[in-house]
């Protein structure tokens, strides 16, 4: 077991909160008093009315007292702030709370503070005392915490008069108590929440040169305690700032329950927040922070549900002078260049502002490419921004993001204010002529240049579109109603490939009278129509036919024999079996991480595909690919255990297999398992490829983990519909006839329709059998990938294994999709071979 899943869970004691009660009754001293009369008398009748208007008064008293008074209940109010002490030179006893140094300091602060709040009406009546929590440099900042008792029906008030304090300050220009100046305050409210949790505080100050770990409580042989509030108060020398890079990162993934905040600060002040983190991070895309000054504060927070690892990070501390991170800006020359925000791909640091200017021959323009934009988001740009020329750019923009000039030069500036920062850019700078920026290509409208073969080919190849505007249609295309043209192949296929759904329009009347028109666009008598039967072989003539009480083949099954009719229900994070068995999902198809040989994919991210495995010939080198299903359970295609004349592929002890795998020259971080059965399907065609699939059982169980975790698989009745998007993944080559590929890659593909997808590749394609790719070419699976997943995640994000890499013609041709072993169709087989 991995030492994070093991081991008690902290656990604070609860205080007793409940108020003790007790009930007096007043004794009856003459018992006869009591015995019930035939009439009341004139006493009775006096008392019960004295009675009656005591009641009444104490109901009138209670009301005024709830609808007037109780809106006056005062509730606890803390405030962080900070206050920049101007004519003070720090001392290092100022890092002791407990050194005399701090406590005549913090008198004086607390002294300061009194007499402004006395100063505003507002703060004055409500205020209880502040206490100094830190200083640091700068002359001398000075943290506190103030403490208010404020009415309910003034708490938006006096939330309001502490954080425009410091406008306060600037209008009395400065103020001074005893030998002390003050120019600046910050104050931020504080989460009342926190004061009732279990409190950690660790103080850390690094040294030059030194590395330190920073853990969450019991990292990593216990889980973090629940109910918990944990800060790190991080100092560096003077003239340093702070890295603070994180190795391990496992918090629960609702940022509502667990999270951790990193400030710029020493005080949880919101107006200096960084961030606030939660879920997990790749090791390969690690969280990384660095301050603007010498302090920075990293907290904690938790709940009292769940179990989780926590984090480790290093802490270490970089001269100013001699960091790269925070020196950014300056002049780029030549014809082409790349340049990046600081701390990139890490987070850059609040309160910068760095300039490039760029500038190439005299004859030429500057084209400026974002391959990767990411700044916090706020109103307008007003907060974190990249501004090119006069234009500003923030929040998210796809990549390859193009800006140009209409001279010679550029200036491009970053900025970042106080709070939330981000991963920032990576940018490049190239020179093109005006008058031919694209030599021998069409020039897109957003400046990119493509291959004029690309152009009204009806595939969006310049991202805008601009590439099939004005085209005129072949004979052998669909002209669209907005003036684009689309393949004839995608007519009738049920995606809306046109924008206007030209192309799916007039479906219908290719059918005639009684019959039933298929989403594939083949007609069969409406007699087949919710018989039960896939007449049309994409399951259309059985959608919407109503809820069962026989299972139909297009029916999911549950555990107890119930039948559902709703298409794909398991694992959809609703409950549709009355025995909860289509939600029984466990672990499978969860991916830990969240922001090829596989041509035109993408480097992927450590444990982003925890179901992947590499098969080994035994002392060679990565061959095919395959799909974790269960602890001892691996799918793969059956043509990559086909007997070759000096191997014996068939046989288990010919393979190694790896999971948990990411970089081949790696292999040991991987499980290494090897094999204690092959089952290939006893139907498999070596001429057509139909029937390949192939089933592996190790020789021991796997422990799942967050590198290593099943896909889940579909039912029988589970669709995976034409224009689906679908994700593979490999090793294999990253183009025809190359070598494999050392890093997982992926690549984003779309489900084509069979009856198209037959056609391209000259009838070759049966009923067990799926078509994916990208038509325009270009991403495609390839040798070395065979046997691997095509992945599907459903709408709430669970990931299933909609087929296995099987076969393609060539890789990443034009209109050569690949061909991939439809999985549903074998449930039924692989449940019998291996009880999955």
């Amino acid at each position: 077991m991995d030492p994070m899943d093991a081991g008690m869970r902290y656990t604070p004691k609860s205080s007793d909160k409940d108020w003790d009660q007790a009930v007096t009754f007043l004794p009856a001293t003459d018992s006869k008093k009591l015995e019930k009369k035939k009439h009341p008398g004139k006493t009775g009748a006096i008392i019960g009315i004295v009675i009656f208007a005591a009641v009444v008064a104490l109901m009138t008293g209670l009301l005024v007292w709830h609808f007037h008074f109780r809106k006056d209940t005062r509730v606890k109010k803390m405030y962080a702030g900070s206050m920049n002490i101007t004519n003070q030179v720090f001392l290092e006893a100022y890092e002791n709370p407990n050194s005399t140094e701090f406590q005549d300091l913090a008198n004086q602060v607390t002294s300061q503070l009194r007499e402004l709040y006395s100063r505003i009406p507002q703060l004055s009546k409500y205020y209880v005392g502040s206490t100094v929590q830190a200083f640091s440099e700068g002359s001398v900042i000075a943290y506190y915490l103030s403490e208010f008792h404020v009415p309910v029906s003034q708490e938006a008030t006096v939330d309001n008069t502490m954080t425009t304090m410091d406008d306060t300050i600037k209008k009395q220009r400065s103020l001074k108590s005893d030998n002390l100046l003050f120019t600046r305050i910050d104050t931020s409210a504080l989460d009342s929440q926190i004061f009732t949790k279990q409190m950690y505080t660790y103080a850390v100050h690094t040294r030059p040169n030194e590395v330190i770990d920073i853990m969450s409580p019991g990292f990593p042989n216990y889980p973090y305690p629940q109910n918990t509030f944990a800060q790190w108060q991080l100092r560096a020398d003077p003239g340093n700032i702070i890295k603070l890079d994180f190795t391990t990162f496992n918090v629960e993934e609702d940022c509502s329950s667990d999270f951790i905040k990193v400030y710029d600060s020493l005080l949880a002040m919101e107006r200096r927040l960084m961030a606030q983190k939660c879920g997990h991070y790749s090791p390969n895309n690690p969280l990384g922070f660095i301050s603007s000054g010498n302090v920075m504060l990293l907290t904690l927070v938790t709940n009292e549900l769940g179990d989780f690892p926590g984090f480790r990070a290093q802490l270490s501390q970089v001269p100013v002078e001699r960091n790269g991170a925070m020196t950014c800006g300056g002049n780029l020359t030549g014809m082409s260049g790349t340049f990046t925000s600081p701390n990139y791909p890490k987070y850059y640091p609040p309160l910068m502002r760095c300039e490039w200017n760029i500038e190439v021959p005299p004859t030429m323009h500057v084209k400026l490419t974002f391959s990767k934009f990411m700044m916090s988001v706020g109103g307008s740009c007003l907060n974190d921004f990249v501004q090119v020329n006069d234009e500003k750019l923030c929040g998210s923009l796809p990549s390859s993001t193009m800006r140009t000039s209409n001279s010679n030069q550029m200036t491009v500036i970053f900025y970042s204010d106080a709070s939330n920062v981000d991963r920032g850019f990576n940018a490049n700078y190239k020179a093109f002529v005006p008058t031919n920026p694209c030599p021998d290509k069409f020039l897109c409208n957003n400046k990119r240049c493509v291959s004029n073969a690309l152009v009204c080919d009806g595939w969006n190849d310049c991202g805008d579109n601009s590439d099939e505007k004005k085209c005129e249609c072949k004979s052998d295309m669909i002209r669209c109603n907005n003036g684009l043209c689309k393949p004839m192949f995608w007519k009738c296929d049920g995606v809306d490939d046109c924008g206007d759904r030209t192309d799916e329009m007039n479906c219908g009347p290719a059918c005639k009278e009684g019959e039933f028109a298929c989403g594939n666009g083949v007609c069969i008598p409406i007699k087949q129509r919710c018989d039960g039967r896939n007449d049309c072989s994409d399951k259309s003539d059985e959608a919407d036919c109503g809820r069962s009480t026989v299972c139909l083949e297009t029916n999911y099954q549950c555990k107890d024999g119930q039948c559902i009719s709703k298409q794909n229900p398991e694992c959809d994070g609703e409950k549709d079996c009355t025995d909860g068995s289509d939600e029984n999902c466990g672990v499978c198809g969860v991916q830990p991480f969240k922001t090829s040989r596989i041509v035109g994919g993408q480097d992927t991210t450590e444990g982003e595909w925890p179901w992947q495995v590499s098969l080994h010939i035994k002392n060679s080198l990565h061959v095919c690919g395959a799909s974790i299903i269960s602890e001892k359970w691996l799918v793969t295609a059956a043509h990559c255990v086909q007997d070759e004349p000096k191997i014996r592929l068939s046989q288990p002890e010919s393979w190694e297999v790896y999971l948990g795998l990411h970089r081949q020259n790696q292999l040991n971080k991987a499980e290494k398992r090897y094999l204690k059965r092959i089952i290939a399907h006893p139907n498999y065609n070596e001429f057509t490829f139909d029937y390949d699939m192939a089933l592996m059982e190790l020789d021991t169980p796997v422990a799942f983990k967050e590198t290593i975790r099943p896909i889940c698989l579909p039912s029988s009745s589970y669709v995976f519909p034409v224009g689906k998007s679908v994700w593979i993944t490999g090793w294999g080559a990253t183009r025809e006839g190359g070598s494999g590929a050392s890093l997982l890659q992926k690549a984003e593909v779309r489900i084509i329709n069979s009856t198209v997808c037959d056609s391209l590749m000259n009838g070759q394609i049966t009923s067990r059998m799926t078509c994916a790719g990208v038509l325009a070419g270009g991403v495609d699976a390839c040798q070395g990938d065979s046997g691997g997943p095509m992945s599907s995640s459903n709408v709430v994000g669970r990931v299933f294994l909609a087929g296995v890499v099987s076969w393609g013609d060539g890789c990443a041709r034009r209109n050569k999709p690949g061909i991939y072993t439809t999985v549903p169709k074998f449930r039924a087989w692989i449940k019998e071979q291996t009880g999955v």
